[in-house]
């Protein structure tokens, strides 16, 4: 398995020298559709604790009730380091749809899940679409609080 292994953001930015300039033009994407959501270094959640263990980049911290009932910190936006791509996770939803869905088809990723996107270059994402995707995902956070079930606080 792939391990990030750091303990700040910085080094995360730093971890992997070749996709470094990846991170940054995301980052620089982020800051600019969705300036709200403070940028963090999201270490992962524990072992035996609810939530997903890799660290992350994290943007816009939340909270939420877990189904044992434990409540989990997690990022409105992440973004992770995989082996061979960048993930990127929005946990976000509108009208129980994943936010990623509306612009799923333009935006120009190499992988689509529920609730998370990936690639292997940033130059093949839509940068409009992706601009639009995480302004949309600012706004919910802001706006909308059935847009994370779940939500505590």
């Amino acid at each position: 398995m792939f391990k990030v292994d750091v303990d700040s953001l910085e080094d995360y930015f730093v971890f992997d020298p070749v996709r470094r300039p990846q991170l940054e033009q995301l980052d620089a994407a982020i800051h600019a559709a969705a300036p709200k959501l403070t940028r963090y270094f999201h270490p992962g959640t524990p072992a035996g604790q609810p939530g997903m263990r890799f660290k992350m980049i994290g943007y816009g911290a939340f909270h939420f009730a877990a189904p044992s009932g434990q409540t989990v910190e997690w990022p409105a936006i992440g973004v992770a380091l995989q082996k061979n791509y960048i993930s990127v996770y929005i946990p976000l939803r509108r009208n129980g749809t994943s936010v990623i869905d509306a612009h799923a088809d333009a935006l120009g990723a190499l992988r689509i899940g529920d609730g998370n996107f990936s690639f292997d270059r940033s130059d093949r994402l839509d940068p409009d679409t992706l601009a639009e995707l995480i302004a949309d995902t600012q706004d919910l956070f802001d706006n909308d609080p059935n847009s994370l079930p779940n939500r505590v606080g």
